[in-house]
């Protein structure tokens, strides 16, 4: 009989591969071609097969860094592997996480509502 699966290991497991691929992107994908690019979160499906990396980046158009890092996922995948000591290493697919951009939207949506008031400092 199969042990039960620990509470949350999908999300511990996804954790490590998001501090794992920081680094890797640090490392191996150059600034000029993509920009300064951060790991926001990954989606990894239960059976840890398929991964969607989501990444921001600053000094690039997020195409030109989705496709630069898509073109990378092959030998990212590898170096998981000799990282991770889990039975299966998802298939990468990075995704350009736009809630940061959402975020800078409703921030001024909210300051125009407000009628441009800056808010009083606490003392």
């Amino acid at each position: 009989m199969k042990p039960a699966q620990k509470p949350q290991r999908g999300q511990r497991v996804a954790d490590q591969i998001q501090r794992d691929l920081a680094e890797l992107v640090q490392r191996e994908v150059p600034m000029d071609r993509a920009g300064l690019v951060t790991i926001s979160g990954i989606d990894l499906s239960p059976d840890y097969a398929h991964a969607k990396v989501y990444f921001t980046t600053l000094g690039a158009p997020p195409e030109a860094a989705a496709r630069v890092l898509n073109d990378k996922a092959g030998y990212f995948h590898s170096l998981l592997f000799k990282r991770l000591s889990i039975h299966t290493i998802p298939h990468l697919v990075f995704v350009h996480d736009t809630s940061v951009e959402k975020g800078f939207e409703l921030d001024k949506l909210i300051e125009q509502a407000v009628g441009g008031i800056p808010p009083v400092p606490k003392e």
